[in-house]
């Protein structure tokens, strides 16, 4: 007795491309979750790049007295002091550094060409001084951005005691 097997082959290629085409969209999909972390890691060292360049121009434009820092040198380094860092809107007086530091790192963070955060803007940038007896001199920056994908505000925060 023969069985008859028509269209046996023509089934077994669809059922073939079916699966290539299935492993052809995953790699698709792997590839664009790749570029979105390589993204999120770009802006993350872009964060970090720009808190460490606000700390050192903290550090090297404290003013210093006998060896000593000066709290009203320091405090005025203080930007948009109010307000928690884990909500990245952030409230209170602008810096008022004589030499303008913060504004133009505020400036570049968030208008400048080619190295700024997206969605960066200057209400979500935040710098905490702390010159209490006890406290060291403490320093928190905060940088925060927010992607186009992002549902909430990203944030990279640095603290360092500038002596």
């Amino acid at each position: 007795m023969q069985i008859r097997q028509q269209g046996m082959i023509l089934l077994e290629a669809l059922i073939g491309i079916l699966i290539f085409s299935m492993g052809i969209l995953a790699l698709v999909a792997m590839q664009s979750a790749a570029i979105s972390s390589q993204s999120d890691a770009q802006y993350r060292v872009e964060a970090a790049n720009f808190a460490n360049k606000i700390l050192g121009e903290i550090w090297l434009n404290t003013v210093r007295v006998g060896g000593v820092v000066v709290p009203a040198s320091l405090d005025a380094f203080a930007h948009q002091p109010v307000g928690a860092s884990s909500s990245c809107n952030f409230t209170g007086a602008a810096s008022t550094d004589p030499g303008a530091l913060v504004a133009t790192w505020v400036n570049e963070l968030t208008t400048g060409a080619g190295t700024r955060l997206p969605g960066a803007t200057p209400s979500m940038q935040q710098i905490v001084v702390d010159t209490t007896a006890g406290s060291f001199n403490s320093v928190k920056v905060t940088v925060c951005w927010k992607s186009p994908n992002d549902t909430v505000a990203r944030r990279h925060s640095v603290s360092s005691n500038i002596n």
